[in-house]
């Protein structure tokens, strides 16, 4: 152990966010990895090639470009996207993600659900409902703890890029009375 947090000592930040929750303030505390470069610099990539670099959205970013959604998420936005992992993608029902493949026009709607327009940081999420690009609203509940959106957990929080924010779920999101269901066999 090499710090008070375990094996990698990390400052912590409080947040004050600008909403009262019970007639009183909510702080949250965040734990970040400090990194071995204390400067900081100014994100050089966009939303699309930020999820490609991170290696761990790779079927996201093909889903991006077979629902032609790069040339957006590449333009000036800001956006902040749901980002599902990887992971998140193999818990779809065995042949949904084949499925979507094969109809653009459902798997943008089903991507751009993840997808909210401006720039929201962790510490500036809020509870409540939230309007997504898709045109359907999605439902954020922030703890002390937690971030979900639709029951999606953020697993990380915060890849900024030059035109907004990637935050890493658990689970792919759909709009209320969506379903996802494999092709016939």
């Amino acid at each position: 152990m090499c710090g008070p947090h375990g094996l990698h000592s990390a400052p912590l930040a409080a947040y004050e966010l600008s909403w009262p929750v019970n007639s009183h303030w909510l702080y949250v505390e965040g734990l970040f990895m400090s990194q071995s470069n204390s400067t900081h610099t100014a994100p050089a990539k966009n939303i699309v090639d930020t999820t490609i670099e991170a290696g761990n959205f790779t079927t996201l970013a093909a889903g991006l470009k077979a629902a032609g959604l790069t040339d957006i998420l590449s333009k000036k936005g800001p956006f902040t996207v749901f980002a599902p992992t990887d992971e998140a993608f193999k818990k779809l029902p065995a042949g949904a993600m084949d499925a979507l493949l094969k109809d653009p026009a459902k798997l943008k709607g089903v991507l751009t659900y993840h997808v909210i327009v401006g720039h929201v940081s962790a510490k500036d999420m809020k509870t409540g409902d939230v309007m997504t690009m898709q045109g359907s609203p999605l439902t954020a509940v922030v703890a002390s703890s937690d971030v979900q959106v639709n029951g999606a957990r953020v697993r990380r929080a915060d890849l900024v890029a030059t035109n907004g924010v990637i935050h890493a779920i658990d689970t792919v999101i759909m709009p209320k009375n969506w379903q996802l269901l494999a092709a016939a066999a």
